[in-house]
């Protein structure tokens, strides 16, 4: 990802949260200045009601965590990285026969789980919160093993979507918003198979 610089894209209409577009990525993300402070982004995380036992969240991983299983050799092993509050989908995976730790670096941040390597690494509802991008997807890239997948769930911005009221914008943890050429840039410059566009929200590489 190059995102070294950005171009201007959107600000509302109060001017409080103004966004840049990469023009080489599409990659759109929200100025740091207008970033949550740290406390509040946890305790914004913390209203996420993500219950392993609950059946309709169990659903909502499904879109992700079915094709990527697809792919999938038995016994491929894997992390899920940025697991959240109520850490579900490694549970998941484990149930159905693929060995799965997970991480996340405000709510389990033991960072043996990133020393090792991976046959899969799901990233549900997380790369949309990264701050560091470019740091983030090298570190992802560096624990897969060749061959390896990378599952991806996040809402992509595809034609159609009016930025300005897009709901997905709207929530004030959500700092990224990526588009199909983003994740082909992606896997271009980390020599990964071209990405499988499952749906608007599921990404493979």
């Amino acid at each position: 990802m190059c995102c070294n610089s950005g171009r201007f894209f959107y600000t509302d209409s109060k001017n409080q949260h103004r966004y840049l577009r990469c023009p080489a990525c599409a990659l759109i993300w929200l100025s740091a200045q207008h970033y949550l402070s740290p406390a509040d982004e946890h305790d914004h995380y913390q209203l996420h009601e993500n219950d392993p036992q609950d059946l309709s969240y169990r659903r909502f991983l499904k879109q992700l965590w079915d094709p990527l299983r697809a792919k999938l050799s038995p016994g491929a092993i894997g992390l899920d990285y940025g697991s959240g509050p109520g850490p579900t989908l490694h549970l998941m995976a484990t149930e159905d026969g693929f060995p799965c730790t997970h991480y996340d670096p405000l709510f389990h941040p033991d960072t043996s789980a990133l020393t090792e390597q991976y046959d899969f690494i799901t990233c549900s509802e997380t790369v949309e919160h990264f701050h560091h991008p470019q740091f983030e997807f090298k570190q992802l890239m560096a624990r897969l093993k060749p061959g390896g997948w990378l599952g991806i769930m996040t809402s992509r911005f595809v034609p159609g979507i009016n930025f300005a009221t897009w709901h997905y914008r709207r929530d004030p943890t959500h700092i990224l918003f990526y588009s199909d050429e983003t994740f082909i840039k992606i896997a271009e410059e980390y020599g990964q198979r071209a990405p499988t566009f499952v749906s608007d929200s599921v990404v493979l590489l």
